[in-house]
């Protein structure tokens, strides 16, 4: 259990980490994904590729948001 403990912490750690991530662009880049990707159903990376491929329409701050998230991913 001991050896158990520091390991779910470092889990949990990045699990805040992605969820802080995920709220950060969330606020950051919601008028723009209602705007631009307005007829896009949720799921499957589906809103995600939106973005992608309207990078260039976002605000400097979702930009920004999207930019910082990725670095916190390691840049996946």
């Amino acid at each position: 259990m001991r050896k158990l403990l520091p390991l779910l912490f470092i889990v949990g750690s990045i699990a805040t980490a992605q969820a802080q991530d995920t709220t950060a662009v969330r606020q950051a880049c919601g008028d723009e994904v209602r705007s631009l990707c307005a007829g896009i159903m949720p799921g499957g990376g589906r809103i995600k590729q939106c973005m992608i491929e309207k990078f260039d329409q976002l605000s400097d701050a979702c930009r920004s948001a999207v930019k910082d998230a990725k670095a916190q991913k390691g840049g996946k």
